[in-house]
């Protein structure tokens, strides 16, 4: 389903991103009344690592991400590379405006459903309210 990606030669980078590419949940803290970590964000933050550690490999494995992933690992991927630089993060949500894959988010005990779409116009929009690209 997700097409064949180059491993990193990092198997806890390659299982975190294989992880994210089937996720169907964005949710970057604890969620529910327990604050339970999901298995996709502990993912997320090991990827996140990476690319401390190892940023050509994360980045190549990120990027592959934003082409093949589901719409949550894909939302995942664009919010990686926010972290990289303004102008990434930027490109790879406008890249993502159009697509209307759906997914669950939680916002601590919050849980909702949106598109990609959705998700990349409100982060746009939240970046820059005045409508100016920089």
């Amino acid at each position: 389903m997700f097409g064949m990606r180059k491993k990193s030669g990092d198997p806890e980078l390659d299982a975190a991103v294989r992880e994210l590419a089937e996720a169907d949940t964005v949710a970057f803290g604890g969620v529910g009344f327990a604050g339970t970590l999901l298995p996709v964000t502990e993912a997320y933050r090991r990827v996140e690592e990476a690319f401390a550690q190892r940023p050509r490999q994360a980045r190549e494995q990120v990027d592959w991400l934003l082409r093949h992933g589901s719409p949550a690992g894909r939302a995942y991927a664009a919010t990686l590379l926010e972290g990289v630089g303004r102008a990434a993060g930027r490109d790879a949500w406008a890249a993502l405006r159009d697509d209307d894959g759906e997914f669950t988010t939680f916002d601590g005990c919050l849980m909702g459903t949106t598109t990609l779409g959705g998700y990349a116009a409100d982060r746009l929009a939240a970046r820059h309210p005045d409508g100016d690209a920089e």
